[in-house]
């Protein structure tokens, strides 16, 4: 069953291999796709959206530009806990970019958590997170991608292990090691290294091989 769990995710006990990728947002008005596919990226990130009401204005052509180079691609939506419910917050991410099929070429929606904790106590947080993966899964079969930093699962969340078997973690560590991944996930599936990538945006590597990334873009 364990075995089943990470390879119906996509997901790695051990880094036999990597797949590098990267994620943008508006920030980077201008971005070499094609460069990046030749330069042996295979995926993309994009934000999509934002609490309730911010749409990111470069997500549409992001996507498009991402599309025509041949890159695996999905959007992010950046949480807002003290906004609304997680439940708002995915309706609006999927209505607006967060969406998922089946192609082999979409990745499931992210889930960036970051900065504060909103002024949630541990368990509200993860009840919002909750919410928000529950929502997402119930409309398209598939629980979104989680993105934290160590410090923040800790202090937000307390540590929680409430998503190991459901949700696959991004995890972002600026370092040479990805180190210890939080919450008791026993690996990572992404991992952001590093906040600058030569074209546009910041570093990543998926935790395996091209065939697991499609896998996870599959379901």
């Amino acid at each position: 069953m364990k075995f089943c769990l990470a390879f119906c995710l996509g997901l790695a006990t051990t880094a036999l291999a990597a797949v590098p990728g990267f994620d943008i947002s508006h920030y980077q008005s201008s971005v070499d796709f094609a460069a990046a596919y030749n330069s042996g990226a295979r995926f993309v990130i994009i934000k999509a959206t934002e609490g309730t009401s911010y749409i990111d204005p470069m997500f549409s052509s992001h996507y498009t530009g991402a599309t025509r180079a041949g890159l695996i691609r999905g959007g992010y939506h950046f949480a807002r806990p003290a906004a609304s419910s997680g439940a708002a917050q995915a309706t609006f991410f999927l209505a607006h970019g967060g969406g998922w099929s089946g192609d082999g070429i979409t990745l499931p929606g992210m889930l960036d958590l970051e900065g504060d904790c909103a002024g949630l106590s541990r368990a509200a947080m993860i009840s919002w997170i909750k919410d928000f993966s529950d929502t997402y899964r119930g409309r398209t079969g598939r629980y979104p991608l989680l993105y934290t930093n160590p410090s923040w699962w800790s202090s937000c969340t307390g540590g929680s292990s409430a998503f190991v078997t459901t949700n696959p973690l991004v995890l972002a560590r600026y370092s040479t090691s990805a180190g210890t991944p939080p919450g008791g996930w026993p690996y990572y599936t992404i991992w952001q290294f590093n906040d600058s990538y030569r074209y546009g945006g910041d570093s990543d590597t998926f935790n395996g091989d091209l065939a697991g990334l499609r896998r996870l873009a599959s379901g």
